[in-house]
Parts: C-alpha cells; sequence; structure tokens
C-alpha cells in the first residue's frame, strides 16, 4: 500500500495519519462503502478499527474515550443514515464538552446535487451541535483538516467536530509532496490558562476572609485533570466540597472536606460560593438555588458560560486546575487561623448531612420485595473499589444513584452530562474498559436506557471486555411516568411509557456473557460479585418497585 516512500498517498490514508499525529490508537465505526479507505489507512498506522452495531455507539464511545483518555476520541461513519445515526451522540458530547471528531462519509464531489446515494447536507446539520463542521474539499487537504478540526475540538471548552469526506476525495491519489501531514505536537498549541491574576488575588482574598465558603467542583476540573490542585485548595483553606458530573470522586468518600447531601443547605446559607466547571443550566436551577446574598464566583474554560443566566460576583476564564492552583498560591500562609473559624460551619453542614441520610436510611437498608432502588444503589456503592469506574445510564434509577454513589477516586464517574441522553451505558463501557483495562468497570443501567444500545453487549462480548452491568427494572420509563400521574392525573399515569418484564439476565447469556436475576435484595451482593468473579460482561437483572421514585424525579422543574 502505498506509504511516505511512495509518490502518491490517498485520503484515508492522510486521514490515519493525522490521526496517528493526534494519538488516536483506535477509531470507533460502523462500515460503509464511502469510508473503507480510512480503514486500509488504520491498518497501515496500527490504529484499531472498532467495529459496532450502530452509530449512536460509536459516537459515544469516541465521546467516552475522551472522558477516559483525555484525548480526543474518534469516530467513523459512513454517508446518511450513518452520519444521522451518531447525531444524538455528537450532540451529548457538545452538551458535556467533550472533544471528539466525527468524520462521515459523503457522495463523490462529482455527483454533488445529483441524488447520489446516502446523500444529504450533512455539515448542515452538524454545524449547531459541533464547536467545527467542514467538508473536505481536495484530497490534499485530508490531513491538514483533520488537523484543524481537532484544534477547533480545544477552542475554549472542549466539544466535537464534524469532517465529512467525499468519496472521490477519500479513495483519490495524489502526489505525496503536495499534502500537508501535520507533525505530532507541532500543530496545536496549548490552551490552557492561568486566569487573570488580579481575579486570582481577588478570589484568594474572598476565600481567606469567607465565614461560610462553599465550593462546587465540576467536570471541568476532571477534563483540565486539576483534581490535585482542587483537592490541595479545599484542604489548605478548609473549604468544604460538593461535587457534581465528572468532578464526582475528586475528593475519596470519608475525606472531612468531601460533602455530598447538603448541598442545598450549604448554597442556601454559604456567604461565599465558587463554582467551578459548571454552568447555571436545570441541573443548578438556573442559578437560582444559590443564596441571593452569597459573593458567587464562576470559573469556567469558555467565557461565554460565565455570568449566564444570574449575575455573578467575579468570574475568572480559565484552566479549572490550574485557577485553583494559582488561587491556593496566592492565598498561602494568609488563613490566620481560618480552620479553627471555620469548624462551626463545617459541623453544621455534617448535622445537615446526618440528618438527610438518616431520613433514607431505612429505604437504603429495606429488606422489601419489590426491591426498593435505593437498597440497590447502597449496594453498589459498597460493592466499588478505588479501581472501579461507575458508569450511570438511565433516567430514575440513575437519578438514586447520583444521592448515593460515590466513587473512590477522581475521573471514574460517567454519565450522559446534560443532555441526559439515554444509551450511553454500552458505548462508555466499551471505551472505558478498553481506554484503561486495568480498571472495573461497573454500570447500572435503566430497563429503558439499556433496550437503546444494549445490542452492543455483543460487542463486549465479541471483544472480551468483561464488566459488570446491573439493569434496575421496574418495567417503566418511570421518569416520565411519575411526571405524567403528577401533571394529568393516575388514571392516565401509564400512557406512552410502561415496558415488557424483559429477563435482560437471559439476553445477557444468549450473547455470551454472564447473566443473573435477583428479587430479594439479600441476593444484590453475591450476584455482583459473581459477575465480577465470572471475568465475563455482565448483566445482573435486578426487579426493583416501580412505584418508588427518587427524589430528583419528583423534583424536575420541568413539571413545575
Amino acid at each position: 500500500m502505498p506509504d511516505d516512500t511512495q509518490d502518491v498517498i490517498s485520503g484515508g490514508h492522510l486521514v490515519a495519519k493525522a490521526l496517528k499525529a493526534e494519538g488516536v490508537d483506535r477509531i470507533y465505526t460502523l462500515c460503509g462503502g464511502h469510508i473503507i479507505d480510512i480503514y486500509d489507512g488504520c491498518v497501515d498506522e496500527g490504529i484499531e478499527v472498532v467495529d459496532v452495531r450502530h452509530e449512536q455507539v460509536a459516537a459515544h464511545a469516541a465521546d467516552g474515550y475522551a472522558r477516559i483518555t483525555g484525548r480526543p476520541g474518534c469516530a467513523v461513519v459512513t454517508a446518511g443514515p450513518g452520519t444521522t445515526d451518531a447525531v444524538t451522540g455528537v450532540a451529548n458530547a457538545f452538551r458535556a464538552e467533550s472533544p471528539m471528531l466525527l468524520i462521515g462519509g459523503q457522495g463523490a464531489l462529482a455527483q454533488h446535487k445529483m441524488g447520489s446515494l446516502q446523500d444529504l447536507p450533512h455539515v448542515d446539520m452538524m454545524t449547531p451541535i459541533t464547536k467545527f463542521a467542514a467538508t473536505v474539499p481536495d484530497t490534499a487537504r485530508a490531513a491538514d483538516m483533520v488537523s484543524m478540526a481537532f484544534r477547533e475540538c480545544y477552542h475554549g471548552a472542549p466539544g466535537p467536530s464534524f469532517l465529512e469526506i467525499p468519496r472521490d476525495v477519500l479513495d483519490a491519489k495524489v502526489p505525496a509532496q503536495k499534502a500537508r501531514v501535520p507533525k505530532a505536537g507541532a500543530y496545536r498549541a496549548s490552551t490552557r490558562s492561568a486566569g487573570d491574576p488580579e481575579a486570582v488575588e481577588r478570589l484568594a482574598d474572598l476565600l481567606v476572609h469567607a465565614e461560610k465558603p462553599a465550593i462546587l467542583l465540576g467536570s471541568q476540573v476532571w477534563t483540565t485533570r486539576g483534581a490535585a490542585a482542587a483537592v490541595d485548595l479545599v484542604r489548605a483553606l478548609d473549604i468544604p466540597a460538593y461535587m457534581n458530573g465528572a468532578g464526582r470522586g475528586t475528593l475519596p468518600p470519608g475525606d472531612p472536606h468531601h460533602f455530598q447531601l447538603s448541598r442545598r443547605y450549604a448554597f442556601s446559607n454559604a456567604d461565599v460560593i465558587v463554582v467551578v466547571g459548571t454552568p447555571f443550566d436545570f441541573r443548578m436551577g438556573y442559578g437560582k438555588r444559590l443564596s441571593p446574598t452569597a459573593t458567587v464566583v464562576q470559573i469556567d474554560l469558555d467565557y461565554r458560560t460565565v455570568g449566564k443566566n444570574r449575575d455573578i460576583g467575579l468570574g475568572i476564564v480559565g484552566d479549572a486546575g490550574l485557577v485553583l492552583k494559582s488561587v491556593a498560591e496566592a492565598a498561602s500562609g494568609r488563613l490566620n487561623g481560618g480552620a479553627a473559624r471555620r469548624k462551626e460551619w463545617l459541623d453544621e453542614l455534617r448535622a445537615a448531612e446526618r440528618t438527610a441520610l438518616e431520613k433514607r436510611l431505612p429505604h437504603l437498608r429495606s429488606d422489601a420485595s419489590p426491591i426498593h432502588p435505593y437498597r440497590l444503589v447502597s449496594e453498589i456503592n459498597d460493592f466499588l473499589t478505588e479501581d472501579s469506574i461507575y458508569v450511570g445510564d438511565g433516567g430514575d434509577i440513575v437519578t438514586f444513584s447520583g444521592q448515593v454513589v460515590q466513587p473512590k477516586s477522581p475521573g471514574h464517574w460517567m454519565d450522559p452530562g446534560p443532555l441526559g441522553t439515554l444509551g450511553v451505558g454500552v458505548p462508555f463501557v466499551l471505551a472505558a474498559k478498553q481506554a484503561r483495562p486495568d480498571k472495573e468497570v461497573v454500570a447500572l443501567f435503566g430497563d429503558g436506557a439499556f433496550s437503546l444500545t444494549g445490542w452492543d453487549f455483543e460487542t463486549l462480548v465479541r471483544y472480551d471486555l468483561p464488566f459488570v452491568g446491573i439493569v434496575g427494572n421496574n418495567s417503566s420509563m418511570n421518569q416520565i411516568r411519575y411526571g405524567q400521574a403528577a401533571k394529568y392525573g393516575k388514571e392516565r399515569e401509564r400512557v406512552g411509557n410502561t415496558l415488557g418484564d424483559v429477563h435482560y439476565d437471559k439476553f445477557a447469556q444468549m450473547l455470551g456473557g454472564y447473566g443473573e436475576e435477583v428479587r430479594d435484595p439479600a441476593d444484590i451482593g453475591p450476584a455482583l460479585r459473581r459477575a465480577r468473579e465470572s471475568g465475563r460482561p455482565s448483566l445482573i437483572n435486578v426487579w426493583v418497585d416501580p412505584d418508588a421514585y427518587a427524589p430528583g424525579t419528583m423534583n424536575q422543574t420541568m413539571y413545575k
């Protein structure tokens, strides 16, 4: 095949060279005639081609791979329906600020507007949900435009890019000297910023003098690999920390500065609130859940997010890890006995944590059958080790888990993010296990969520990727069911949201994995351990109470 020693090179091989220069070691794909020259190039460049059963899975896996590794993920799909199938995965990465490149096929330029097979205006469709979307117009530009797309992934807050490559552009060969092939490490500048020094000094001063500070560590703490800096700051300045999204696990459970259940109380009573890498979106009540008298500080990679939906006292645009490190350095030696001064505030928050825990403790230990979801997620939390990456894919059941499950290390929590996409679970497991084969992966699915992409359980079996999967099965789309009952009455609560009683344990067995059914809460722990010991992809089908709803479900703003 053509390579650098020969006179000509194809578009597909140029794409593969550019992927290699970016550090991409695998692509996620579903085959199509428009894109196979990229496969040929990947084989020559030593890039693994991971084939899945649905393009949505390919896109979600590329997103998940980026989250786990810190390097951009890549999915390659064919034209038309191949690209439209991937739209949901790209949109999810866009809202979750995950850097990935989707490459889509396209009909030949020579047949432009003639009605070629699977021809659609992909770029027009992808532009609103990407940071960059373009057509590769010439074979010699293929590698150059791949590198351009990767640069745009990291402009401000990270996100996805899209390239479509017409079939004749991809398959054509050009003289090697005509093509610009990016050199690894030589075509992208660092985008890391430590923020405005004056603003950093002001934040340090605010935290030193605060009586009741609180900090929310969001997904960008993990995106920027700033966990160590965040931990150093909260410990040095004695600040209670709350975590959400991929920021979960920044502080381990049991750390004296790790808080979870008292967030609303803290944000209602704090005098300084620092929000790191989290927009004031629906998860934050659009900023209205923060005390109106507190000084609110927002740190974010994207200037458009700072001050959006509510006024702030101070905004800093920059890399979360670098900003927090700079603040800690600026405040060094200036706490002036603040640790003793804040003991009463920390004790106040711990009391609120205990009250919240005691309120739900009966459900966490419930021996009821059908199984209470709190009991299930409590068992899962006890099952996790420091090496367990937790994946949540579902509505009501994952809302329960968000209050109970505590990852024990940074980067060990994966959920869809603010788009709320169901179906990310299996592709996130695929990406996480391939990126970190040394880690255990534990995934909790709602039965509705698993149904969307569950056939790629076969992909996990085919690639021999063991994980512990749990389906919280209530035969319902329960988060929606609750809203319908609240809005239209009990007599209409079951319209369009009731599923069959599916034995997902048997589904796993059919595809070559490990499966087990659980109806007694005492059997949950042993079943999880047997799944771990099986060394295979697994599904533990746990029948949970369909009439138990998570507090987060009952408080959804869309129903108010």
